[in-house]
């Protein structure tokens, strides 16, 4: 009997279909990367201590170097994925902006993008799908699922209206975990 069906073409589309159809579910899910993590510890920008001492003469005279300026800050939530972690923005002295997130801990997975938004964070499964509702700016890919992360800003965007953070998952158009930025 199984000598018959091996001989039956058949059994040969079958499982030829079955067989793609099992590659594809495997490249577009990705399961494994529900077990891996990926770390990655990157150098963050420090912030300068607002300092208000009494103006001198000489100090009138020359101005004092630029430092890097926090902009706002957030604390991630979870949504598809357990997520946690801080976020900063941060302007440079020399005029570039950066996305920090400071002890990142998300789940690993398939196209992950770190995303600006004008959306608001909503908790629960409500929130999920809402930051590609409106204006976004796309920073990038997620670098690795742990640790503390420095994304920059593309130069020239325009930061009003850009109030939350999200870890996009683009192939599934669905927020991993997000942040509300509030103002520094």
């Amino acid at each position: 009997m199984i000598g018959r069906l091996a001989r039956n073409p058949l059994t040969w589309v079958f499982a030829g279909v079955l067989a793609a159809g099992a590659a594809f579910g495997l490249y577009w899910f990705q399961p494994w990367k529900l077990v891996t993590s990926r770390t990655v510890n990157e150098a963050l920008p420090s912030v300068d201590a607002p300092a208000n001492p009494a103006p001198s003469a000489s100090a009138a005279r020359t101005p004092a170097p630029a430092g890097n300026k926090l902009l706002a800050t957030g604390t991630l939530i979870s949504h598809e994925h357990d997520t946690s972690g801080a976020v900063r923005l941060v302007r440079l002295g020399d005029g570039r902006v950066q996305l920090v997130f400071e002890n990142l801990s998300t789940s690993d997975g398939p196209d992950l993008r770190i995303w600006l938004s004008d959306q608001p964070v909503i908790e629960g499964s409500a929130g999920w799908h809402v930051f590609d509702d409106g204006r976004y700016v796309e920073l990038g890919r997620l670098k690795a699922n742990q640790g503390n992360q420095v994304y920059d800003v593309p130069t020239g965007t325009d930061l009003d209206g850009l109030t939350s953070v999200s870890i996009w998952c683009k192939r599934f158009a669905v927020s991993f975990g997000a942040a509300e930025l509030q103002a520094a």
